[in-house]
């Protein structure tokens, strides 16, 4: 039986939060809000949890991760990134932007990209977000809340209630989402920022 809790969006009930990172910890597969779609997330070191989460979303063996971080304080620890690339991150951070890296050996191979060696970071600017990193004290895998053959992300808490029921663990409601993606710029390769997907963070200023 799938748990909802319903949360404050803007001063998340503590306990409730503590609830959700219990069952990360406990190899759990949630479903939480972010700044812009409703994501599914478990603990980075979770195998099974993180396989029920590829067979719910149909992924491909080539998709692209990525960890869900607080800020940047621990960005070296998980990817590799030089002083300029540092300085445009900081500049873009808490927002909706998932930044493409070199990944470091702190990530387990299977949440590196199989051919590029590489991982999604993404600082979001949301209140449950923010609360659920800060609790549970590490990086969480995310993926945006997108079934096999919809358009759109879900964005309705009952849609994700009656979609995911008996699949994940817990649902932290905090309401709707929009239907918008983060903007994925990649920096790898040594030539300045590349724009992979246009979503919610506008391109103007990275450039």
């Amino acid at each position: 039986m799938t748990q909802v809790l319903h949360v404050h969006p803007e001063t998340p009930q503590r306990r409730l939060i503590r609830r959700a990172v219990e069952t990360l910890q406990q190899g759990g597969l949630i479903a939480y809000p972010t700044d812009t779609t409703w994501a599914l997330g478990c603990a980075i070191g979770e195998k099974g949890a993180l396989e029920r989460l590829i067979r719910i979303r149909q992924l491909d063996k080539n998709h692209q991760f990525t960890l869900l971080c607080p800020d940047l304080s621990e960005l070296a620890v998980y990817a590799k990134v030089d002083n300029p690339d540092f300085r445009l991150l900081k500049a873009h951070t808490p927002g909706p932007y998932t930044w493409i890296l070199a990944a470091t050996n702190e990530v387990p191979r299977r949440l590196m990209h199989p051919k590029k060696r590489t991982i999604g970071i993404r600082v979001p600017d949301h209140p449950i977000c923010q609360a659920l990193l800060r609790e549970h004290g590490a990086p969480i895998m995310t993926s945006t809340l997108q079934l096999p053959g919809e358009e759109f992300p879900l964005t309705d808490p009952v849609d994700v209630e009656d979609y995911l029921q008996r699949q994940i663990e817990l649902i932290l409601d905090g309401g709707h989402c929009g239907t918008t993606e983060t903007t994925v710029i990649s920096l790898v390769g040594g030539e300045g920022p590349e724009v992979l997907r246009e979503g919610l963070g506008e391109t103007g200023t990275v450039f």
